[in-house]
């Protein structure tokens, strides 16, 4: 029910009566403010058309910034030649190491940051070239949830929630309606009379979540929304914003440094380096096929690439005598690996050992690795990469081990 009123929300249907506003709408909007909130109606400025404007819920072109000189320090060049376009209802993680251009990245999607080169498109609208009332106006369709909560001691949550709406000009009578519905879609109805300082930091998380859908928007930033809760509380904010982009429709972008985030959660990812993007596409293919260094280091956890110590230990660089060559295969889709040894045993007529094994669940496909002990020496190894290769699976040789 909960759902089903918010979805109402966003298609402008459960504000009906406009005298219950406190702001009428533009004159040449009239007949939508009947069942729009006033709040919502902004005026389109001219723009453009934009290519593919319907597949992209954010599309950034040709996109640089630089931070200029400041007290004798040189310039930053935080971005550099971004073109990426991120999917109407998706959601996408964008990942990179501290100074990697992240927070950048997510201000130039809210309009509080402009480019120095290129245009940022949200939602058909070029917010890049937007300011005053029509960039506040455009920014009540972007929703932003913060790692460290930025909710305001003195209010309960309730209040914390009401407070984008107040500023928007409901009525309050709408305010109490709205904010009640988003605090049963977060789970914490019973906690909307509670001081932040009397909340766990999963429930102030859940307000700030709130708070960020209160206007209805079609867009959702999380920045580290998750870097400061337990990993079972972070489980469980990332299944509430699964359950919000698949009911709401809303497409989310997630900020993150942490890949078992996007591991969960996301579908889509773009990989940050030093203000470039050097890898973007499905969760899947990124997992299983990662093509520069950084990228590789951050799936090493989570994708079982990182070998047991006991395997790592015994790793070395020259082939020792009746020792095994190691070769790590990425393997994914549906039972992924399950039969891989056995074919090879049956086809290549090997013992082949299993010496390490991870599979999860990444994108909503199996995607993981398997570190292989391959005997007989060079040309055992080779016949076996071969085969590998032959099927289309990705393989690579790590060493030998006595």
């Amino acid at each position: 029910m909960v759902i089903a009123a918010l979805q109402r929300a966003r298609s402008g249907l459960l504000l009906l009566h406009p005298a219950r506003t406190t702001r009428p709408g533009p004159p040449d909007m009239k007949a939508a403010s009947i069942n729009v909130h006033p709040s919502f109606v902004a005026a389109a400025p001219a723009r453009k058309p934009i290519a593919a404007e319907a597949d992209a819920m954010v599309r950034f072109e040709g996109i640089a910034k630089t931070y200029p000189a400041y007290r004798g320090k040189p310039g930053v060049k935080a971005l550099q030649d971004i073109d990426i376009a991120i999917p109407r209802g998706s959601i996408t993680g964008v990942i990179g190491r501290s100074g990697a251009g992240k927070s950048s990245l997510v201000r130039l999607i809210n309009g509080l940051e402009k480019p120095t080169m290129g245009r940022v498109v949200v939602d058909g609208r070029e917010i890049s070239a937007l300011a005053g009332r029509d960039l506040r106006l455009a920014q009540r369709s972007i929703g932003m949830i913060f790692q460290h909560f930025n909710l305001l001691s003195s209010r309960t949550a309730f209040d914390n929630i009401a407070l984008p709406l107040e500023i928007a000009g409901w009525a309050k009578s709408d305010i109490e309606l709205r904010v009640a519905e988003l605090l049963a879609l977060v789970g914490i109805s019973d906690k909307h009379d509670r001081y932040p300082s009397e909340l766990s930091g999963g429930q102030k998380q859940r307000v700030g979540i709130a708070r960020a859908l209160a206007t209805c928007p079609s867009v959702l930033l999380s920045d580290e929304a998750t870097s400061a809760l337990d990993p079972q509380t972070t489980r469980a904010i990332l299944d509430l914003l699964a359950n919000i982009n698949r009911e709401l429709g809303v497409t989310i972008v997630l900020i993150t440094h942490e890949m078992s985030v996007v591991r969960q959660l996301a579908k889509e990812v773009v990989v940050l380096d030093a203000g470039h993007v050097v890898e973007k596409g499905h969760v899947a293919d990124i997992f299983t096929h990662p093509r520069y260094p950084i990228t590789r280091s951050f799936l090493a956890e989570v994708t079982g690439d990182s070998l047991p110590v006991s395997l790592a230990s015994r790793l070395v660089q020259e082939p020792a005598a009746g020792g095994q060559t190691v070769v790590r295969v990425h393997v994914r889709g549906a039972g992924a690996g399950d039969t891989l040894i056995a074919r090879l045993a049956r086809e290549l007529g090997l013992d082949v050992s299993l010496l390490s094994a991870r599979v999860d669940e990444i994108g909503g496909q199996h995607v993981g690795s398997l570190v292989l002990g391959i005997p007989g020496g060079e040309d055992a190894a080779a016949r076996v990469l071969t085969w590998l290769s032959q099927y289309r699976f990705s393989a690579e040789r790590l060493g030998y081990v006595a």
